[in-house]
């Protein structure tokens, strides 16, 4: 088990976000090892106060962690700074140095110095064990590629610690509770002191460097900051700024061709790109994040999002389209979009096609003229928890020698069949429910293909299937839910 401490007005601040923090870590443990690891939060929580005097007061000789969240309001709170002391105690008396997991959350002077450190025992302390760096994952989202690479590191750090207490017991620990686990000699092996090993860990701490801020541009319709127009702050922009967009009507079409971060400031629906006749973002660099921002495509010959090349993170925004796609990725450009509302596109939601690539998760995908998510042409997307429903075809079309894995999606609602394969389409589908669709569940013709397993086909108006003859040898199917 664990403790986690923290200040209670940091985790308000951050709309609870050190909660989910701590669930999060809580189940990647649980992942990485296949075990329970329940972490305690709320110091006034009766369980905290029973598993600490039991884990620490008494010294049960069993593995327990302490997590503390690094802020400046930590090193003020007399609460925090008492719990890590004792920490560092039990720790000494365990004669271990893997047991503190320091989060370093907010930027904190006093450790980032060799002054502030030399002047501070706790910062020392905190220094010199194996912290984890959260100050600029603290502003990405907790599904990011980023953080959830960070809990698996945490993880695995744990499993590690767990498994080194493990392997250095002798067999007959394990044989029953007559074992006797005296602490060390004070004469021959004398317990470390709290006072003289705080003062060997500030000597040999390297401590953190200061966090150095991203450059930030500021966009405002109103001329109120650095910026009136976005485009005006991209060209101005170095690689690696981010741009900050505050409300307004911004009528532009954007080329992003270098790494940056465009940032919605303010509510989304307040913050409208909006182009006619051309695409109203185009991204050609190698690398980016676009979030927080209402895209639209009014009228003419564009798409609304179009991504040739790199990676870019586009996430929580809201993409419309009266023309071509609201989405379209190809190129061999590798994408990832994440809590999207793509709608009531002029034809398809979202085409992936020539190769493009991409991982589409958690969008909300509706009302779209084609289909809500089409691929073509060598695509090969993955497809995860997305909500892709009540379109005015397909839900999901997959043709022209088209790939990709869709993975437990909600699929429903299309007036069409809720999946068409054809003309050599081959996905792989697993474990999606593709529900109340018009036609077919998964309608399969013209030599189209592939694997469809474990997916929940029934109640669609015309039944599970409809897979031509010339297609019937390609696909593969198993323990599907049918009608």
């Amino acid at each position: 088990m664990a403790f986690m401490s923290y200040v209670r007005s940091d985790d308000q601040h951050e709309n609870g976000r050190l909660t989910q923090l701590r669930e999060r870590l809580s189940a990647e443990v649980r992942m990485q090892t296949g075990e329970e690891f329940p972490i305690f939060q709320d110091r006034d929580d009766i369980q905290w106060g029973q598993n600490w005097r039991r884990r620490i007061e008494e010294s049960v000789d069993e593995v327990t962690f302490f997590i503390p969240i690094i802020t400046p309001s930590f090193f003020r709170s007399d609460g925090c700074c008492d719990e890590l002391r004792q920490f560092i105690q039990r720790e000494l008396d365990l004669n271990r140095d893997d047991l503190i997991l320091p989060v370093y959350y907010v930027d904190c002077p006093v450790l980032n110095s060799p002054e502030g450190r030399a002047n501070n025992d706790l910062a020392s302390a905190i220094a010199n064990h194996q912290y984890t760096d959260w100050r600029d994952l603290r502003f990405e989202p907790l599904t990011s590629p980023d953080v959830g690479r960070m809990f698996a590191k945490m993880a695995v750090q744990i499993r590690d610690a767990l498994n080194r207490v493990r392997d250095s017991q002798p067999a007959d620990i394990a044989a029953g509770p007559t074992v006797n686990l005296s602490l060390p000699d004070p004469v021959t092996q004398p317990v470390p002191n709290l006072a003289e090993s705080l003062a060997q860990m500030a000597e040999a701490a390297q401590g953190p460097s200061p966090k150095t801020e991203t450059p930030t541009r500021i966009v405002d319709p109103m001329g109120r900051a650095d910026h009136i127009t976005i485009s005006e702050a991209i060209h101005a922009a170095d690689p690696g700024d981010r741009i900050l967009v505050r409300p307004g009507l911004y009528q532009e079409g954007l080329i992003i061709d270098k790494p940056l971060e465009i940032i919605g400031d303010g509510p989304r629906d307040d913050i409208v790109v909006q182009a006619v006749r051309t695409n109203t973002l185009s991204f050609q660099t190698t690398t980016g994040r676009v979030s927080n921002l209402s895209l639209r495509q009014t009228s003419g010959s564009g798409f609304c999002v179009y991504i040739i090349q790199g990676w870019l993170l586009l996430d929580n925004c809201d993409i419309t389209s009266e023309s071509l796609a609201c989405v379209a990725i190809l190129g061999g450009a590798d994408p990832r979009l994440v809590r999207n509302r793509i709608h009531d596109g002029n034809r398809n939601g979202v085409f992936i096609y020539q190769r493009g690539l991409g991982t589409l998760e958690n969008n909300d995908i509706f009302g779209n003229a084609f289909a809500g998510v089409a691929i073509s042409n060598y695509g090969n997307p993955v497809l995860r928890h997305n909500r892709i429903h009540d379109g005015k075809t397909t839900g999901i079309s997959v043709y022209d020698n088209g790939l990709g894995a869709l993975e437990d999606n909600d699929i429903f609602g299309n007036i069409w069949s809720g999946l068409l394969i054809r003309n050599e389409g081959n996905p792989t589908v697993r474990g999606n429910r593709i529900n109340k669709n018009g036609c077919h569940g998964v309608c399969v013709i013209e030599s189209g293909g592939g694997t469809v397993v474990d997916n929940d086909l029934r109640d669609n108006a015309l039944g599970a299937w409809r897979i031509s003859e010339d297609s019937e040898p390609l696909v593969k199917r198993a323990r599907n839910l049918e009608e």
